[in-house]
């Protein structure tokens, strides 16, 4: 009797050994898989928000080749203009000083690199500044950046409201040229708000801490006159 107790008893403590083992491999699963699906949740929030940053950016053709802005022009001196569309004083600059610029490039002598920043999104309910910004690079896709820009001045709504709607900026596009399907699905897509955001990072990096700020051949035009401007282009030519 002792001899069947005891083989009884030795079964039963292998039996509760292997439920044991059972109970521990089944934890590890459970443990392994929770691990993949927080890897796998953090690969994809990882590549949401590097889409989001200056490393995830398609740059609209006509861009540089960093994609910190859209080139105009091909002439030996370079111009940079960095503008936000909803900044009065660039809405200035542009009546003052875009005719002697659209001269300057088409007489051969400058190559512009506009730089559409985001400066300005804390003046609007609607981030206004990125919206409008990344239209622009959906124009630069239909060859109408330039003509959407100075539309975009024209029509450029005050400080502290939610400034254009996307219906209206594609009204805009549509009204200079753009196909309305193409740019329209563009501009409610949010295309470029990844460039954009390079955009306004690089500029940040350049340390430009306002608009409109305009260089020429790096050096900075503080009273950007017709004059001025082409004063500094004719000097930089030399």
């Amino acid at each position: 009797m002792s001899s069947r107790k005891g083989r009884k008893d030795a079964a039963r403590v292998v039996r509760q050994q292997m439920a044991r083992e059972r109970r521990r491999k089944h934890t590890m699963w459970i443990s392994i898989g929770a691990v993949a699906v927080l890897v796998i949740a953090g690969l994809i929030g990882w590549g949401f928000w590097s889409s989001q940053k200056s490393g995830g950016f398609t740059p609209p053709p006509g861009a540089t080749p960093s994609g910190n802005g859209i080139v105009v022009g091909s002439g030996p001196v370079t111009v940079d203009i960095y503008e936000d569309y909803i900044c009065p004083a660039c809405k200035q600059f542009e009546q003052t000083s875009g005719a002697t610029i659209d001269k300057l490039i088409s007489e051969g002598k400058v190559r512009v690199v506009y730089h559409p920043v985001a400066y300005l999104n804390r003046f609007s309910s609607t981030e206004y500044s990125t919206r409008s910004a990344a239209a622009s690079g959906c124009a630069a896709e239909g060859g109408k950046f330039t003509e959407f820009g100075k539309a975009l001045f024209d029509r450029q709504p005050a400080e502290n409201t939610a400034g254009l709607s996307n219906d209206e900026l594609i009204d805009i596009g549509a009204g200079v040229g753009l196909n309305r399907d193409t740019f329209g699905t563009c501009v409610r897509d949010g295309k470029y708000k990844p460039w954009t955001a390079h955009v306004t990072e690089e500029a940040t990096r350049a340390n430009v801490t306002g608009t409109p700020t305009i260089l020429v051949d790096n050096k900075q035009v503080k009273e950007w006159t017709p004059e001025n401007i082409t004063a500094a282009v004719e000097a930089a030519g030399k």
